[in-house]
């Protein structure tokens, strides 16, 4: 946004003049329970900074987002905050070597997520804060010095209103007359600070290892305590921790570990250390799948993995953000299948996290993974699918290049070279290229700093009698031939199963690589490149091998090898090569036997947006029919109280679209209609409510009734996104200004309300926005905060208007707008892609 934005050219400059010995924060929060509404949307904060400078008599400058300042004193020197801070920046001149400065500032209590975030529970009434700063706001909360490679260690001290508790990074010192003071932490960057302040439900335990005690803790809201399975949550917690002391050979460094889920949470979760914050949706209300559990989990492990990667060793500015997500995202699955329940966690990567990685290495905005971030703008929108899953899919495909044990101990001599320090890619290549023997540069260069996916695509030649391979080539597409590590995997029938025979691992190089070891093999009857998922790559098949997939794609034993597969047709199917109704057909052919319940989440997801946006617009209703029939199906069939059952409600209700449909959801809710073993518990409700609402089935006075029946704060996110998607004039156009034209809403509320207003079955109806859209977007972007405006831009993209005018109007205000905002444009030209995507996929479709 205007004014706080900070570039990488001035955070260098800073760097090479600062180092920081120490902050001193100061904050009263007791007026977050204020009488008054005044009262209740500012709070003092008070920090001292102790820095030195390289070149006395210098000028720069601290970071500070604020309503207002009362004083700034510097060494002793009263200045005038009128004339020095300017609503982000604080102007500081004549340095000497040793500084002291003292800001005296009214920080603004947040509503969107960022910096010191105030909820008000509607349930009982009870205010909850906490912050979150990645990447640069905590300076929303105490003036600083906001960039990575500046770290200090913290002290905080906080005024809390009475009956409240306070957490921070360090452990608790005192609490005395409302006021709690806690230890200095280790040198941190100012992003993985953190306070969690209310009258939080917290739970208690500790983790031993030998002479080592972790006081662990975890906190909810009051009104999340009786959902709140905080011994799960703990025995993930300590599984990692004996993991990743093993594997790393280094102590924990932060004391104790404390985890708060959090309400209104923009993010996942939060690495700060001593403090993880999480979404509180991770606590779970109703009945869930597995996969939500293993979710959680991997959740767990990638934040631990941080407290290494990232807090302990930081990146020296956002480029390198790789050297943190890529690896904590890597090393959550690695640790969650080694050290906990959840051992298929690499079938998920394979079928969740790398479509994530696919999608975003084949935008116009796909980027290196070390990435080329110029200014804070470009590093917010960096946390995305190459950075996290590209990442990790590379991390992967590295472990199998130069092996575990050099790529852990690794790991372990980098941890120990730059403790507490700031780091590149230089300095992870040095150590990797140490352990491993191999040319680290040579990967890099093919990794790590160039962008795209290459396509691996098998060609096999029989011999005369077309029984046995006479050779069989992998060909590889791309702007960079990569080097892979492969495993080529031969499959036959077997009494009705699908089994693999043979295997080659290999590396394959180059445009066309020999997989010589698999000459004079049986002929297959299905041949898997990438088999055991261990490089990253899009996978083709050749026409036998799709043949077989089509008639027997459920008969395949291995779930990975089953999932790989999966995922290799939906990419074709994004690609305009396999009409979308052709994917539709095989998912309702063996999704009902699929056994992995996350893979069948993530096939209900994609078979959803074959049908919304890459099926030909003739054949869509034909199609949601078919996969209604066919939910439905499922549904009755799946065992009693199982996961699979509870998976395929939730789709029937996301997909139902006709009279009978929308009557037996309003039976389940009425309880006129069952299911054998169906819970219908209330996130099942509101699940069913919105397909309703949407449809006309549903008016406001059912959705208020359901909200009287639970009225709570998640109950309040339903119910304004069920509001919101009933199809009417008034309706939308409503929600368009609570979104657009005001800031009211808190983060939470406008993610519903967008993802209510946008429903597919109403693309008429919010025809007229499309071109509101692109009138207000620039607007917008400069007047609400960063977070806010990416879930407008994203969230109300008229895709839904899926033809070439749409596609025209994007291009339009691209040429009209070329001195927008980059991060601005990025998102557009994003949203663009995809429709266009969309259009090449609905044209393929009409050809079948």
């Amino acid at each position: 946004m205007p004014g706080e934005n900070l570039s990488r050219d001035e955070a260098h400059e800073r760097a090479a003049l600062l180092s920081v010995q120490g902050y001193d924060v100061a904050l009263d929060l007791r007026s977050a329970v204020g009488e008054s509404e005044a009262e209740q949307r500012t709070f003092r904060s008070v920090t001292t900074i102790r820095f030195r400078c390289t070149a006395p008599g210098a000028s720069t400058f601290a970071d500070l987002v604020a309503p207002s300042v009362t004083s700034v004193v510097l060494n002793g020197r009263e200045l005038d905050p009128s004339a020095v801070f300017d609503g982000a920046r604080i102007a500081l001149d004549g340095l000497a070597e040793e500084n002291v400065l003292v800001v005296d500032a009214q920080c603004a209590y947040s509503r969107t997520g960022e910096g010191m975030h105030r909820f008000v529970d509607p349930e009982d009434g009870e205010v909850y804060l906490y912050t979150q700063y990645e990447p640069a706001d905590a300076r929303r909360v105490f003036a600083n010095f906001e960039q990575p490679d500046l770290k200090a260690p913290y002290r905080f001290e906080v005024a809390a209103p009475e009956g409240w508790t306070v957490w921070s990074n360090g452990a608790e010192e005192s609490r005395d007359g409302g006021v709690w003071r806690f230890a200095a932490t280790q040198p941190i960057s100012t992003y993985i600070t953190c306070v969690v302040a209310g009258p939080y439900h917290h739970v208690t335990d500790t983790y031993r290892r030998g002479d080592l005690e972790i006081p662990l803790g975890a906190m909810c809201r009051k009104g999340l305590a009786k959902h709140f399975d905080a011994d799960d949550v703990f025995l993930v917690t300590k599984q990692g921790l004996d993991f990743f002391h093993e594997v790393f050979d280094y102590p924990y460094p932060f004391g104790k570990y404390d985890q708060a889920f959090v309400p209104e949470y923009n993010l996942g979760a939060m690495e700060n250390p001593g403090l993880v914050t999480f979404r509180e949706e991770y606590i779970y209300r109703g009945k869930v799948t597995r996969a939500a559990y293993e979710r959680r989990a991997n959740v767990v492990l990638h934040e631990m993995a941080h407290m290494w990667f990232g807090d302990l060793v930081t990146m020296k500015w956002w480029d390198d953000l790789w050297l943190k997500e890529s690896f904590a995202d890597f090393m959550g699955t690695f640790s969650m299948v080694e050290a906990t329940r959840f051992t298929n966690g690499w079938t998920t990567f394979a079928n969740n996290r790398k479509a994530w990685a696919y999608r975003a290495d084949q935008l116009p905005s796909t980027h290196p993974v070390t990435a080329d971030i110029r200014d804070l703008e470009d590093a917010k929108l960096n946390f995305d699918g190459i950075t996290y899953a590209k990442g990790a899919s590379v991390l992967k495909q590295l472990v199998a290049y130069a092996g575990r044990d050099a790529f852990l101990e690794g790991a372990r001599r980098y941890f120990t070279r730059h403790a507490y320090g700031n780091t590149t890619l230089g300095d992870l290549l040095a150590v990797l290229e140490e352990t491993s023997g191999r040319d680290m540069k040579a990967w890099s260069r093919s990794w790590l700093e160039t962008s795209g996916v290459n396509v691996l695509t098998p060609v096999v030649t029989y011999d005369g009698t077309g029984e046995r391979i006479a050779e069989l080539v992998v060909e590889q597409d791309g702007a960079e031939a990569r080097p892979h590590r492969a495993v080529v995997g031969l499959y036959r029938l077997d009494g009705g199963r699908l089994v693999r025979y043979a295997r080659a691992e290999t590396d394959i190089t180059g445009a066309r690589t020999a997989v010589t070891e698999l000459a004079g093999a049986e002929r297959p009857a299905l041949v898997l490149v990438n088999d055991e998922d261990l490089t990253y790559c899009k996978v083709r098949f050749d026409e036998d091998s799709l043949a077989t997939l089509r008639a027997h794609l459920g008969d395949i034993t291995d779930p990975l090898a089953r999932a790989l597969c999966w995922s290799a047709l939906w990419n074709t199917t994004r690609d305009a090569l396999m009409p979308a109704r052709d994917f539709v057909e095989v998912v309702l052919a063996f999704a009902g036997r699929e056994s992995d319940i996350g893979v069948l989440q993530m096939l209900h997801a994609w078979v959803r947006t074959a049908l919304v946006h890459y099926a030909a617009p003739q054949w869509r209703e034909t199609g949601g029919r078919l996969v209604a029939r066919a939910a439905l199906r499922e549904l009755r069939n799946a065992e009693p109280g199982s996961e699979h059952q509870l998976t395929w409600a939730r789709f029937f209700a996301s997909v139902a679209g006709t009279d009978e449909d929308f009557a037996f959801l309003q039976g389940l809710l009425a309880g006129t209609e069952t299911v054998d073993g169906l819970d219908v518990d209330q996130e099942l409700r509101w699940a069913f409510l919105e397909p309703l609402a949407a449809h006309g089935r549903a008016d406001e006075s059912a959705i208020e009734a359901e909200l009287a029946r639970d009225d709570t704060a998640s109950g309040k996110r339903h119910q304004v996104r069920c509001l919101a998607a009933r199809p009417s004039e008034a309706v939308k156009a409503q929600a368009w200004a609570q979104v657009v034209e005001s800031d009211k809403l808190s983060n939470a509320l406008v993610e519903a309300t967008i993802a209510g207003f946008g429903q597919s079955s109403q693309r008429e109806l919010v025809a007229p926005y499309a071109e509101k859209y692109f009138a207000v977007i620039e607007r917008v972007w400069a007047e609400r905060s960063i977070q806010i405006g990416m879930d407008v831009v994203r969230g109300l993209f008229p895709a839904l208007q899926d033809r070439a005018e749409t596609l025209e109007a994007t291009d339009a205000w691209l040429a009209a707008h070329e001195g927008a905002a980059p991060a601005l444009r990025r998102l557009v030209l994003e949203a663009r892609d995809d429709l266009a995507r969309a259009l090449r996929a609905q044209e393929c479709d009409a050809r079948a």
